[in-house]
């Protein structure tokens, strides 16, 4: 640890390699090391579960500048879909919008086709919504329990110390300050382990909701061109030609 290296600098050689994290284990024996283990295994999947969330949740934002820009340009929505990349997020809640319209006309029992329709794509919403919020309550869990994790190990490094100090019958300031300065080691690193969690647990968590707003948002108007027969659709900017600013929005 960096910290405890600063610390001992000025300490003799010798006596500044008796610090250190390999001695704080050995110090609280198997259980410290098993804590350390565990430490380090949250810490590798959470570190994990940060990178792959914020890219898959990059990849839906940048999905959603192609919806913006072409999806409403199309004739129809089985055209604007084929617009979009296969596994875009956008093109499952279309998919999902064009196949529950054919599967209303196959009801036995009269159901409102806009009642039909809108839970079909609420439910395509969650499902996207779901995936996109797998693993962060892991980042929640770490985030919640790594510090007494490692006040486990902290406290069990130094009832190992005190145990020892008990049975050499020495309990001057020296023979203390080491194994409880070691233990304390345990605490830090469940602190190192936690604050990046929960860091990346509220920065995903924002960022899912504005996804979770931007799908709701689309699929909104999906529903609205559907129910109206392809009336009903968001207003397109137009492309500026050059030299010439762009208009607000293009008029139906």
């Amino acid at each position: 640890m960096s910290i405890l290296f600063l610390t001992a600098a000025g300490a003799a050689p010798e006596a500044a390699a008796q610090f250190g994290l390999i001695p704080a284990l050995k110090e609280g024996g198997p259980i410290s090391i098993a804590i350390f283990s565990v430490m380090v295994i949250m810490s590798v999947f959470s570190f994990y579960i940060m990178f792959t969330k914020l890219f898959e949740q990059q990849k839906v934002l940048n999905q959603y500048k192609d919806v913006r820009a072409q999806f409403w340009r199309a004739a129809t929505l089985e055209e604007g879909a084929a617009k979009l990349e296969k596994n875009s997020a956008y093109r499952q809640v279309v998919d999902d919008g064009i196949e529950a319209t054919k599967q209303h006309s196959l009801l036995t029992d009269p159901v409102e086709a806009h009642d039909w329709l809108h839970g079909a794509m609420a439910r395509s919403e969650d499902s996207i919504n779901n995936k996109l919020a797998s693993g962060l309550p892991f980042l929640a869990t770490v985030g919640a329990t790594a510090p007494f994790v490692g006040l486990l190990g902290t406290v069990i490094g130094i009832y190992s110390a005190l145990i020892k100090i008990g049975i050499a019958g020495q309990a001057d300031i020296g023979k203390i300050a080491g194994p409880v300065g070691e233990a304390l080691i345990m605490t830090a690193i469940g602190l190192f382990v936690a604050v990046p969690a929960v860091l990346a647990y509220n920065w995903l968590q924002a960022r899912n909701k504005t996804i979770a707003r931007s799908l709701s948002t689309f699929s909104n108007d999906v529903l609205g061109y559907i129910s109206s027969g392809g009336r009903v659709k968001p207003a397109v900017t137009a492309a500026a030609p050059a030299g010439k600013p762009a208009p607000a929005a293009a008029k139906k």
